[in-house]
């Protein structure tokens, strides 16, 4: 088993290992995954010492967190970090007619609500489907409009900022979670919630690769001096540990902004 590093969570207590396993795939939404198959992903993931997991209600229409349940719920509580998200409800759907052109495992659909009651009813759903007490990180899933479109995002940002937030708030000062933040694909819902908003942390998807270092220039030096921290989602565009332990040599990186292919601000791995 690989000891990994662990990284806080903004101003938490929260500490998280720097690989997490993301599940939106675990849910079939795309290519059937059989639950065995998904619980056997996640205790791989385990046993190569992976103890930060992301699911949504979204993945599979409920089937990612009720694979995630099954497969952690009996590991020691205290030994890993649970996130999941909120901003879609999942409405009863039994005529399994679907304009989305997802599979959808489980007979539900998905039904976007960022509002105080839709926050808190996802929030209580959620511990139904995956069958645990304790949610540590709560994300808004997909608001933006690259989900929505510039003139709905509008409306729905409104709604979170003046309801859900509250809602997000009061579960965060209740100690309900941990940690509240945002899951989204672009960066620039997450330079306006900070204005308004105090977040422990983001998700941010594909958005912070070596084909895309945008994010150095403002969301993540706002970031550091907020105190928010930033899990990069899909930076490999999916893929496994054998890539991560994949040897890069330290002159690559000299050679890559010597080019002007790496951002001047770009982190880099420190010589062993």
């Amino acid at each position: 088993m690989t000891e990994f590093p662990q990284r806080q969570i903004g101003r938490t207590a929260l500490r998280v290992t720097e690989l997490g396993l993301g599940c939106a795939t675990l849910g079939g939404s795309q290519i059937a995954v059989a639950r065995a198959t998904a619980e056997e992903i996640v205790g791989a993931a385990w046993a190569a010492g992976v103890r930060y997991v992301d699911t949504a209600p979204y993945y599979g229409v409920g089937q990612a967190e009720r694979c995630v349940g099954d497969a952690l719920r009996d590991r020691p509580r205290a030994e890993w970090v649970l996130s999941t998200k909120v901003g879609r409800l999942l409405r009863r759907n039994p005529i399994g007619a679907f304009v989305d052109g997802r599979r959808h495992p489980l007979p539900f659909e998905a039904v976007y609500d960022y509002s105080y009651d839709g926050i808190m009813r996802s929030f209580e759903d959620s511990f139904q489907r995956l069958g645990l007490a304790r949610i540590d990180i709560l994300y808004v899933h997909d608001i933006g409009a690259y989900q929505h479109g510039a003139e709905a995002n509008a409306v729905l940002m409104k709604t979170l900022r003046e309801s859900g937030y509250r809602a997000l708030e009061t579960l965060r000062s209740a100690g309900e979670v941990a940690a509240i933040g945002i899951g989204v694909n672009e960066r620039e819902v997450l330079l306006q919630a900070m204005e308004w908003g105090t977040w422990d942390v983001f998700l941010l998807a594909g958005r912070y690769t070596l084909l895309e270092q945008a994010p150095l220039d403002d969301l993540l030096p706002k970031c550091v001096a907020g105190g928010t921290s930033i899990v990069v989602g899909g930076p490999l565009n999916s893929g496994n540990l054998e890539l991560l332990r994949h040897p890069i040599p330290p002159a690559l990186w000299a050679d890559l902004r010597q080019a002007g292919l790496l951002h001047p601000e770009a982190p880099v791995p420190r010589p062993a």
